[in-house]
C-alpha cells in the first residue's frame, strides 16, 4: 500500500518526472497535491501500470487532486543546462504553479534544488512508496506520451508513438538512416558507436 502523506504538513506535494533517458522530446514533470480523504486502489508508480491503466487514472487523479500542474522542458534546453537540470527546473516549475502553495515538497529520486524555501525530501523509488508521487508519475507519464503520440505525425520514421523517443534499437537505426529532427536532444549520445556527428539538419 503506498502511504499519503511523507511530512506532517497537510499541504505537501509529490513531483516526478518522465523521459529522463529519452534521445527525443522533452522531459516533463508533474507535482500533485492530494486532499487528506484521497484513495485510489489502482494508483501505482507509473512504470508498474499499462498504457491504459495510465490513461484511466488521469482524469480521475485531475478531479480528485487539490491542484496539480505540469511542464514540458524542451530538448534546446535539455542541451544547454543537461538533463538532471532541465529534470530538476520541470519539477520546480510545476511546483511554482500550484494553487495552494504547498508547505512540503517530496521528490523521486535523489536531487533536488531548493524552490522558493519550501522544505523537502528526496525520496528513492518515491513513485512506489507515496501516493502523490505516484500520481505525478502518471500525470508526467501520460501527458508526455500524449505529446510524442503528436509529434509522430510529423516524423513518422522514427516510432515515436511505439518508443516515445527511447533509445529503442529501432529509434537508432531511423537516426542512422534519417538522421535527426528538431525534437531530437543533441547533447545525448544519440548512436552508440558514434565519435563525431554533424548535427546540421
Amino acid at each position: 500500500m503506498l502511504s499519503l502523506k511523507f511530512s506532517e504538513f497537510s499541504l505537501e506535494t509529490g513531483t516526478d518526472e518522465a523521459g529522463r533517458g529519452c534521445l527525443a522530446g522533452p522531459v516533463t514533470a508533474a507535482a500533485v497535491i492530494l486532499p487528506d480523504n484521497f484513495e485510489l486502489k489502482l494508483l501505482n508508480d507509473s512504470k508498474k501500470l499499462n498504457e491504459k491503466t495510465r490513461d484511466q487514472l488521469r482524469p480521475i487523479i485531475e478531479e480528485m487532486a487539490l491542484c496539480y500542474h505540469v511542464t514540458n522542458i524542451e530538448p534546446e534546453i535539455i542541451d544547454e543546462i543537461n538533463i538532471l537540470n532541465a529534470s530538476i527546473k520541470a519539477m520546480q516549475n510545476c511546483i511554482t504553479k500550484l494553487t495552494p502553495t504547498p508547505e512540503y515538497i517530496i521528490v523521486d529520486g535523489n536531487r533536488f534544488k531548493p524552490v522558493n524555501n519550501i522544505p523537502y525530501s528526496c525520496i528513492v523509488k518515491g513513485d512506489g512508496k507515496y501516493l502523490s508521487i505516484a500520481a505525478a508519475s502518471v500525470l508526467a507519464k501520460t501527458y508526455r506520451d500524449e505529446y510524442m503520440n503528436k509529434i509522430h505525425e510529423e516524423f513518422p520514421m522514427y516510432n515515436w508513438k511505439k518508443n516515445k523517443g527511447y533509445p529503442t534499437i529501432e529509434h537508432r537505426e531511423a537516426i542512422k538512416k534519417y538522421g535527426i529532427t528538431k525534437y531530437h536532444r543533441k547533447s545525448f549520445r544519440l548512436l552508440p558507436d558514434q565519435l563525431e556527428i554533424n548535427f546540421e539538419i
